[in-house]
């Protein structure tokens, strides 16, 4: 993907611009880049990027410069929205991989893809943390000036040793970057242009204080609706010689320098900032050792799985008891992970003794699938990973705060209101609160604050009018005294649920989103999943609804999956976690909840959703544990990674992702 000053559009609603600033850097956000490319990036910067002519010449002297040819594995890193992958798919190349952290542009790059029949596989992920396996490719591309974003040089590097593990010896990094002496002697500090024949931009350009970084602000502006993004961002600008050095202390080796790239702009004689003058480098990647076998190679990664405890009570589940039900998912559990290769499980389930029996072998990582909580109390989810923490033993999964964050159905409100997430509205009645202002907006429905599995939701939490209202929250507050309650717009719309795997700055896959699909249920029952389509089997809520894959077109379904990466990332959520959300009567999506340790279980919704991708449910569990490894840096004691790798491919394959 290519920086100049035409790009960033903050996901915030349209407001004035901030008018004069004496200081651009102060206004600078640290990570500009992770929201940067979106649509508003491709109407601004297309009469560079979108150039088929530009994008012809760049790989003409890619091609020239390096010596690559059709057979070789070429690894576009920061590939935007896929147009060098494309053209070399175009001239016969076939082993071609793009990564990318913009979740739009790599949709567009593998719809673009499919539409051109190419066999290009394009993931999502962070450059200083991508995975392609180590000596895998002969060539990584970093093309369209991409390298240089991040705050600190130090994250720059990080880029480099990635790329350096990924080339085997001998194999090729291409770098394509601003002439940083030049723009500092040439760059405009104000121009604008018009972009089409509604929108222009504003820029203005100025050297952050350590005069290392070009600071960039541009203001876009619609003829009539007005100003619609007022936006900083910056480029570590490098010299010849810095670029090389940096390289040398990476390890490359037989750096040179090709000429320069020059942008042309499909709309004539416009300003294309750091595009205008671009450095063509190849560096030949350092030698690699072959390493010695490994103490122990070939030894499981050993895994602790904690669960519930079914020798206590649980009031949660019906009955108040483990049932045979629970007992024959935990086998089907077992099964699953019995098929995984490289690993070796251990089941600890006796919460009497579950810190000794933690501490007394030898564990890689706490597969940690407790959300009973601790000794069954739904209030004590937190203890688990507490306890964990306190042992310092590594874990899948959200820890105490995330889980304590989103155990608060009504805080959680809040925070995705505030990253404009749609929401119901909402009143909280407070226990013992006996002046509350109740809604007189109906149907509603009532629910605890503080709950799981859909405790306290039942057929008759949907209310129509106010003396039902008042009867179920009487009912609530004699079953669970002192607790808050919610009163919350009835949503009549459908229901869906985004299921994702992964973390910030890492890849972050969702699967494909799973409806809830009410039309078999009996006619007068409200369409809810509520206590009794999880727990009771004979409720016709357990066997007249069903779950499909969504209905929903392509924007809709991304709609979703952005609001889920925010709310992931702002909750702390780690590894996986699950977003439901229903519309409204006029359509609108809004969110139902947040569940950072959602259920497991073969048949729960994280595994259909998994189905929907035709991934087993060993894939599933495989995917979940190689997202705790990747984040904790275990991954290389990995004794059978490559089937996780083509799963998670799969998985970020679907509608949900283009």
């Amino acid at each position: 993907m290519s920086v100049r000053p035409s790009s960033r559009r903050q996901r915030q609603p349209l407001r004035a611009s901030l008018g004069p600033i004496a200081d651009l850097e102060s206004h600078l956000p640290e990570e500009w880049w992770s929201t940067l490319f979106d649509p508003l990036y491709l109407m601004t910067d297309g009469d560079v990027v979108e150039n088929e002519a530009n994008t012809r010449e760049e790989i003409d002297m890619v091609i020239a410069a390096s010596g690559m040819k059709p057979g070789d594995h070429v690894l576009d890193l920061c590939c935007g929205q896929g147009r060098h992958t494309m053209e070399l798919a175009r001239r016969g190349f076939q082993h071609l991989t793009g990564f990318d952290r913009s979740r739009y542009l790599i949709r567009l790059a593998r719809r673009r893809s499919k539409e051109a029949g190419f066999q290009i596989t394009f993931r999502e992920s962070d450059a200083r943390f991508f995975r392609a396996g180590v000596s895998t490719q002969d060539y990584v591309m970093i093309l369209g000036n991409s390298f240089g974003y991040f705050a600190n040089e130090e994250d720059d590097k990080k880029v480099l040793a990635a790329v350096a593990r990924t080339l085997h010896s001998g194999g090729v990094l291409v770098l394509d970057i601003t002439d940083g002496e030049w723009i500092k002697q040439n760059m405009d500090p104000r121009s604008w242009e018009w972009i089409d024949k509604h929108h222009f931009v504003c820029r203005e350009r100025e050297l952050s204080d350590d005069g290392d970084r070009l600071i960039c602000r541009e203001v876009i502006t619609h003829d009539e609706r007005g100003v619609i993004a007022d936006q900083f961002y910056a480029e570590r600008l490098y010299s010849a010689e810095r670029i090389t050095k940096i390289l040398e202390e990476a390890g490359f080796r037989h750096i040179r320098q090709h000429g320069n790239l020059q942008a042309d702009s499909a709309r004539g004689g416009q300003d294309i900032g750091m595009m205008s003058r671009r450095l063509l480098i190849t560096a030949t990647a350092p030698r690699k050792v072959t390493a010695q076998p490994e103490k122990g190679r070939g030894k499981p990664f050993e895994v602790a799985v904690v669960m519930g405890d079914p020798r206590l009570p649980d009031t949660v589940k019906l009955g108040g008891k483990f049932n045979a039900e629970d007992l024959a998912t935990v086998e089907k559990l077992k099964d699953a992970l019995a098929e995984l290769k490289g690993y070796k499980f251990r089941f600890l389930d006796n919460h009497q003794t579950l810190e000794d029996d933690l501490l007394s072998q030898t564990t890689d990582l706490v597969f940690n699938l407790c959300d009973e909580g601790y000794n069954n109390d739904a209030f004590k989810e937190l203890h688990v990973p507490a306890l964990l923490e306190m042992n310092e033993l590594p874990y899948t999964g959200a820890g105490p705060a995330c889980l304590a964050m989103c155990y608060d159905k009504s805080l959680v409100r809040g925070v995705a209101a505030s990253l404009d997430v749609p929401v119901p509205f909402e009143t909280v009645v407070r226990g013992g609160d006996q002046g509350a202002t109740l809604p007189s907006s109906f149907p509603a429905i009532l629910k605890p604050n503080f709950g799981d599995s859909s405790i306290g939701i039942t057929k008759d939490a949907v209310v129509y009018d106010y003396g039902a209202l008042l009867d179920y929250l009487a009912r609530l507050r004699d079953t669970f005294p002192g607790r808050p309650i919610l009163v919350q717009e009835y949503l009549t719309g459908s229901e869906y649920s985004v299921g994702v795997i992964g973390n910030p700055g890492q890849i972050l896959r969702p699967l494909p989103i799973l409806e809830v699909d009410y039309s078999g249920l009996e006619a007068g029952l409200p369409r809810i999943l509520g206590y009794e389509s999880k727990w009771d089997p004979n409720s016709p809520y357990w066997t007249q609804i069903q779950y499909v894959p969504a209905r929903l077109g392509d924007d809709q379904q991304a709609q979703l999956v952005e609001y889920s990466a925010r709310l992931f990332e702002r909750l702390g959520c780690r590894d996986y976690a699950r977003f439901d959300f229903r519309a409204a009567a006029d359509g609108t999506l809004k969110l139902l909840e947040v569940n950072p340790n959602p259920g497991w279980c073969w048949d729960g919704k994280f595994n259909l959703m998994a189905e929907f991708r035709d991934l087993s449910y060993s894939d599933l569990l495989r995917m979940l544990l190689e997202a705790a490894r990747e984040r904790l840096g275990l991954v290389t004691a990995a004794a059978d990674n490559d089937k996780q790798a083509e799963a998670a491919d799969q998985a970020a394959s679907g509608p949900a992702n283009g």
